[in-house]
């Protein structure tokens, strides 16, 4: 037992190690003080700015922890870990957070502090969420995530956002019921809660039983939900809908890129290095195959916008677990490069579509003939599409392939069937995803349409969109530069 001094000593330690998450709780108590501070006029001209600077100051504080973190650092007696994997999806989650405020710059104008307090709760919840090694603190965690995320649903206060929310809150509760069972279950098995430890690979190698494979299963549920993969998907395309497009591009990224996260560490503590009897593999190549499949072939049917992106983030999060379904190092750093990608051409596409939103374009046929009067801000949409597709000369077409790549190298290597099966299976995805993400491209551009949508103020959007097309296509051309930083990511518990 550590004594009073040696606990305050580790305590200051980890504050060093923990400054990101300070500027975010500073970040969301001066977001809501701005709301009781500031009148109401000069709120709207100011809290934008005060969002942005928080959230930039956050950022920065994440590049600084990247710089520091070099090992595994144990943080608050074990409860949460530092480790360059983590820092380095809080840096994604802060960009996300950044992009987040310049995409509801104009877009949002309703109660606009606690919007963003909002927003920076449910950022610090997916940096806890990423750092924790206890399954206490993934619970809380994740519930830091969803309960911003049931009233950032419902901001619009219209009646469909009010219902999105309710199945958001719905839907979400029982997941995080499920889970915490499975939580409780695992503890009566292992005695710990900290799955990175030796005592919980110890207790579990002895227990490779049904009774130790329904607990994960049930605490699979529950990060399932978060990745917003089959079978805990239902979720999704109503809450897409109805939320705000920022807040949509916001769900379609951190909490997915948080809860796969999480996943990755769980099901490494599990696997125990490929001595686990239980293979895990099945279980996340048949999820991932369900995830594929049943995104892609029902965004086909879409023929709203949000609703059609809704079922490509369920089906990203298929790309999203084959990175992580082999558990090697090669594997998870391409699902980070592919988890980067993804992030920039997501927000890309939510840029536009909130763009258009606002001109009362909201569904696939008012699109007919709009790339004539907004050619920039349609062919910016257009790139963004191309590399969720994953076509060259996009960073998309790269991330696909180093994903798959590492699936094969997989098969060749350990000589699983099943790794050829989710292969070909998420080849031929790739291919039916064309098909609804050129939806938009192919009504815009060789549909005749009486919708003119005037194309002025629309400086700003294309800027931002330019830059992030920018990135999209460094990253196909020198991808060097991320890959050097994700050489640097080891993935040890």
């Amino acid at each position: 037992m550590l004594g009073t001094n040696e606990k305050l000593e580790w305590i200051q330690l980890s504050l060093k190690y923990f400054l990101p998450e300070l500027v975010l709780v500073g970040a969301f108590l001066i977001l809501l003080l701005s709301s009781l501070v500031l009148n109401k006029g000069h709120q709207k001209k100011s809290i934008d700015w005060i969002a942005l600077l928080l959230l930039m100051a956050t950022l920065m504080a994440s590049v600084i922890s990247w710089n520091q973190t070099t090992a595994n650092i144990p943080l608050f007696s074990g409860m949460l870990t530092q480790s360059t994997f983590a820092v380095y999806l809080k840096l994604l989650f802060d960009v996300a957070g950044v992009l987040t405020v310049l995409l509801s710059w104009k877009a949002y104008e309703y109660r606009k502090a606690e919007y963003y307090a909002l927003v920076t709760c449910a950022l610090l919840g997916a940096h806890v969420l990423v750092m924790s090694s206890n399954l206490i603190m993934v619970f809380l965690a994740i519930e830091l995530i969803s309960l911003p995320s049931y009233l950032l649903t419902a901001f619009v206060f219209s009646k469909k956002s009010m219902e999105g929310a309710l199945k958001y809150f719905l839907f979400g509760s029982v997941a995080s019921a499920i889970m915490l069972y499975g939580m409780s279950l695992l503890y009566g098995i292992t005695h710990t809660f900290d799955f990175t430890s030796e005592v919980f690979a110890k207790a579990i190698y002895y227990q490779q039983t049904p009774f130790f494979f329904i607990s994960v299963c049930l605490i699979l549920a529950g990060l399932l939900f978060k990745i917003a993969s089959t079978p805990m998907h239902p979720w999704a395309p109503d809450v897409y809908e109805a939320a705000p497009s920022p807040i949509v591009a916001f769900f379609s990224v951190v909490p997915k890129l948080a809860g796969i996260g999480i996943l990755v560490l769980f099901c490494l503590a599990i696997d125990l290095k490929g001595n686990s009897s239980i293979r895990w593999y099945i279980v996340l190549s048949l999820i991932a195959i369900l995830t594929l499949s049943i995104g892609n072939f029902a965004a086909l049917l879409q023929k709203n916008p949000k609703r059609m992106m809704a079922y490509s983030s369920i089906a990203q999060a298929g790309i999203l677990l084959i990175g992580a379904i082999t558990l090697t190092n090669q594997g998870l750093q391409f699902m980070l490069f592919y988890a980067t990608v993804f992030l920039l051409a997501n927000y890309l596409v939510f840029l536009y579509i909130g763009h258009f939103e606002r001109k009362s374009i909201v569904d696939m046929e008012s699109y007919a003939g709009i790339g004539k009067s907004n050619a920039a801000s349609s062919i910016l949409l257009l790139v963004g599409l191309i590399s969720l597709t994953g076509l060259p000369p996009t960073a998309g077409f790269l991330a696909k392939v180093f994903v798959f790549s590492s699936l094969w190298n997989s098969y060749e290597i350990s000589g699983q069937g099943l790794y050829l099966v989710v292969f070909v299976v998420g080849l031929l995805n790739t291919v039916v995803s064309l098909f609804f993400y050129l939806k938009i491209p192919y009504q815009s551009f060789l549909k005749n349409g009486s919708n003119t949508v005037p194309s002025e103020n629309s400086w700003g959007v294309n800027l931002l969109g330019f830059l992030l097309v920018i990135t999209l296509l460094g990253l196909f051309f020198l991808p060097s530069g991320l890959m050097g930083w994700l050489n640097r990511i080891t993935f040890a518990l």
